[in-house]
C-alpha cells in the first residue's frame, strides 16, 4: 500500500505525497504551492516523479510549474480540464489507470465541484480532491446537485475501509453543520467531539474512512438529489 504524507499549506489545504514502498516512486497530489512540498519530500529522501491533479482550481495546481522545474515530474490531470492544468502531460478520465510505482489507481469521473473533476482510487486509498470531505462535499461551482449525488455514490461504492485523503481541513465546520441536520445521530455526536479534541491540539482530521462517512456525513446520507441540494444550499449559507 502507498505511504501517504500530508503537507499543510495555505490556510487549510492539504497536499499529499504518495510513496510506493516497493519501488520508491513518489507522486504529489494537488500541489497548491511548491516549496513546502519539495522540502517535505527532500526531508524523507523522496524524489517526486509525478504530479496528479484532480481539478483545475489554482489551489490544486499552483505548484505544478515549480515542481516540474525542480524535479522533471510528469503531470497527469483530468481530460475535461486539460487546457487549464499547467504542464499536463497525460489527460485521463473514467476507467483510465494511473500508476505510482507498483500501485495502480482507477480514475473516477466526479464532475460537480468543477466540470471535469476526477478522483484517484488506489487499493485502500482515495484522493477525491474537493468532491468528498470529512462530513462534507464540495461546493457546486460548475456542476449540479444531481452530478454531486452521482459522484458521491461512485466514491461510496468503494470498500468501506478505504482511507480518504481530501484536499482541505474543513471538518470542524462541517461537523457543526452536520449536527444541525442529524442532531440525534450518536455516531455523529461522538465524531464531532473527537474532531474538536483533535483540532484543539492542532492535529489533522484527515484521513478518514468511507465507513465513517456512511455513518455520519449528511451529504452521502442524503436520500435523494433534492435532499442533497437542500443540504448543500443550507451549508453554503451556514455560518456556524
Amino acid at each position: 500500500m502507498l505511504e501517504v504524507v500530508g503537507v499543510p499549506v495555505l490556510s487549510d489545504n492539504y497536499v499529499w505525497l504518495a510513496h510506493c514502498r516497493q519501488t520508491g516512486e513518489t507522486a504529489v497530489i494537488d500541489p497548491a504551492v511548491a516549496e513546502p512540498v519539495l522540502a517535505a519530500a527532500a526531508a524523507r529522501g523522496w524524489k517526486i516523479a509525478q504530479i496528479l491533479n484532480t481539478h483545475w482550481h489554482p489551489d490544486h495546481v499552483g505548484g505544478n510549474a515549480a515542481i516540474v522545474a525542480a524535479t522533471g515530474a510528469h503531470v497527469t490531470g483530468p481530460a475535461g480540464e486539460a487546457a487549464k492544468i499547467p504542464h499536463i502531460g497525460r489527460a485521463v478520465g473514467e476507467g483510465d489507470e494511473v500508476r505510482i510505482g507498483a500501485e495502480t489507481a482507477r480514475v473516477i469521473d466526479v464532475p460537480a465541484h468543477t466540470a471535469g473533476h476526477i478522483a484517484y482510487a488506489f487499493e485502500g486509498v482515495l484522493f477525491p480532491g474537493d468532491t468528498l470531505f470529512a462530513l462534507g462535499c464540495g461546493r457546486l461551482f460548475e456542476g449540479t446537485p444531481a452530478q454531486m449525488h452521482e459522484a458521491l455514490g461512485k466514491l461510496m461504492a468503494l470498500p468501506p475501509a478505504t482511507r480518504v485523503f481530501c484536499a482541505h481541513e474543513y471538518t470542524q465546520s462541517n461537523a457543526r453543520f452536520a449536527l444541525t441536520v442529524e442532531p440525534e445521530n450518536a455516531a455523529l455526536v461522538a465524531r464531532a467531539s473527537a474532531i474538536d479534541a483533535l483540532r484543539s491540539r492542532g492535529e489533522p482530521t484527515v484521513p478518514f474512512s468511507l465507513a465513517m462517512e456512511a455513518a455520519t456525513n449528511p451529504f452521502v446520507r442524503a436520500g435523494s438529489v433534492a435532499e442533497l441540494a437542500a443540504r448543500r444550499a443550507a451549508k453554503d449559507a451556514f455560518r456556524g
